[in-house]
Parts: C-alpha cells; sequence; structure tokens
C-alpha cells in the first residue's frame, strides 16, 4: 500500500492515516543511503545554478513535534551544499522586537531573495500552533491567522520564492525513544530540555492543529508534505527528492557572460 507524501488539495487530512513508519518501496538502509548520496550531489549542482542565476529562490518549512528530526534533516540533507546560498532561521520565542510587529513580520523579513535557499527550522506556523495549544493568544485571532498565512505564501509565490512546507511525523512512541536516548547517552543531553515533556503531554492537541493546519493551508502555491520521519535515513531521502525535484521544475539555465569571452585571451593577462 503506498502513502501519500505530497497533500493533494481539497481533501480533508487525519493524521491517524498515515503511518510515520512508512519507507515506501525502498527495503533496505543501503538502497536508502545510496539513492540520498546521489540526489545529494544533484541539489549541490541544483543550487548552484539557483544562485547563478539569481532569478528564483527557495522557502524550506520545517515543522515537526520535539525530536521530529528538523536539526537532522538540515544536516544530513543541507549540509553539503555552498553555505553563500542557504541560510538556516529557527523560530523561538518572538523577541521584544518582533513581538511588537505583526506576526508575519519576522518570517517575511527572513524569507529569502533571489538565488538564496531560506530554511525554516520550525517557522510562522508556529503562530497556530503553540499559541493555539498554550492559549496565548484567542481563538478568533489564530482562526484569523490561517488566511493570513495563505496570502503571505501566495506573494512569495508570486515572487518567484517556491515554497516546500514539510511535516516530519513521528509516532508518540517514537519520540519517547528518543528522548530516552537524550537522556541515557551523555552525547545528548545537550538536545534534552523538561519543556520537550511538557509539550508531549499536549500531543493530541498538537495533532488536532496541526491537522487543522493541513486543511487550511494547503495551497497549490504552499503544498504541505507529510514526511512519515521514524525511520531517519527515508526522512532524509523524502526531504531531499522533493527538494531536487522543485529545483529541477524551475527550468534555471547559467547566465550568459556579461563580456564577451570569445575575445579574451589568457595570454594577454599580466
Amino acid at each position: 500500500m503506498t502513502q501519500s507524501i505530497k497533500l493533494p488539495l481539497n481533501k480533508k487530512v487525519n493524521l491517524a492515516n498515515f503511518d510515520p513508519n512508512y519507507t515506501g518501496k525502498y527495503k533496505s538502509k543501503k538502497e536508502m543511503r545510496k539513492r540520498l548520496l546521489k540526489t545529494q550531489a544533484e541539489i549541490i549542482e541544483l543550487q548552484e545554478l539557483l544562485y547563478a542565476e539569481s532569478k528564483h529562490a527557495l522557502l524550506i518549512v520545517l515543522q515537526a513535534m520535539d525530536a521530529g528530526g528538523k536539526d537532522g534533516t538540515i544536516k544530513h540533507v543541507m549540509g553539503a551544499i555552498n553555505p553563500q546560498g542557504c541560510d538556516v532561521v529557527s523560530f523561538k520565542v518572538p523577541s521584544d522586537e518582533e513581538a511588537s510587529h505583526d506576526f508575519l513580520w519576522r518570517a517575511h523579513k527572513a524569507a529569502p531573495s533571489q538565488g538564496k535557499i531560506v530554511i525554516f527550522n520550525r517557522s510562522h506556523y508556529e503562530d497556530v500552533l503553540v499559541t493555539r495549544v498554550h492559549n496565548f493568544v484567542s481563538e478568533s485571532t489564530w482562526k484569523k491567522r490561517y488566511d493570513q498565512i495563505n496570502n503571505f505564501e501566495k506573494i512569495l509565490a508570486q515572487n518567484q520564492i517556491t515554497v516546500l512546507k514539510f511535516f516530519l511525523y513521528i509516532s508518540k512512541d517514537e519520540q519517547k525513544a528518543r528522548f530516552r536516548e537524550r537522556i541515557e547517552n551523555p552525547d545528548k543531553h545537550w538536545k534534552f530540555s523538561p519543556a520537550d515533556l511538557r509539550e508531549r503531554a499536549h500531543w493530541d492537541d498538537y495533532m488536532e492543529a496541526f491537522e487543522d493546519v493541513f486543511n487550511r493551508c494547503n495551497t497549490k502555491w504552499g503544498r504541505w508534505h507529510i514526511v512519515p520521519a521514524n525511520d531517519k535515513r527515508y526522512r532524509d531521502l523524502v526531504v531531499a527528492e522533493t527538494i531536487a525535484k522543485a529545483l529541477r521544475g524551475l527550468n534555471m539555465k547559467y547566465p550568459e557572460p556579461s563580456v564577451d569571452i570569445e575575445n579574451i585571451s589568457i595570454d594577454d593577462i599580466v
């Protein structure tokens, strides 16, 4: 049985219908590793082309529950590309300056310029997730934000910014196993926070909030991808292949030289 990664438009999403253990056609980690390396090499070439042409940009949105693998995905999928052309922006508790503006101000400020890739590690969607679950704003406020987010992403798309949105979907049992590893492995103690356990207590509320995000903010200019993420290798491969496909679809070309190369001789250089 196959499982959709890219969410179809205008179809109600229920996370109970998605298996976070799904690994598609791949039967071994070795097979996935081989495919990932090939796709990473393609992304490196496409990112250089994106940077050189400077007509398009790519915004990658990563959302997940704690221990869902956002940092690992960034490291293993994008770690080898030229850092001049890629930025990672982490969205934490708003600063005083950010809180004094509308909730999308910091996201728009961080959106990629032409030729760049920007990765949002968490994103503007926190303002219809954590703020909703913890009642930081009223229901009437967060309900208005779905349309505001859609309009924001539409503006980006109309300005040659491709928006790819990924939900790294792990099971509650897998999250518990990863928390246990962070507690028992001294090398991973730094990753653990008591706040993670407090957030885990709201698991069902978060799943409901995520479902509303998928049902309200899955548009033709900003599609959501639900990535089965219990298997880290498959998670990385799905994200990598989706990014590569999106970049290929831009039909980019290297720009023409600004001077007549044919009339320049290296022997004339002093």
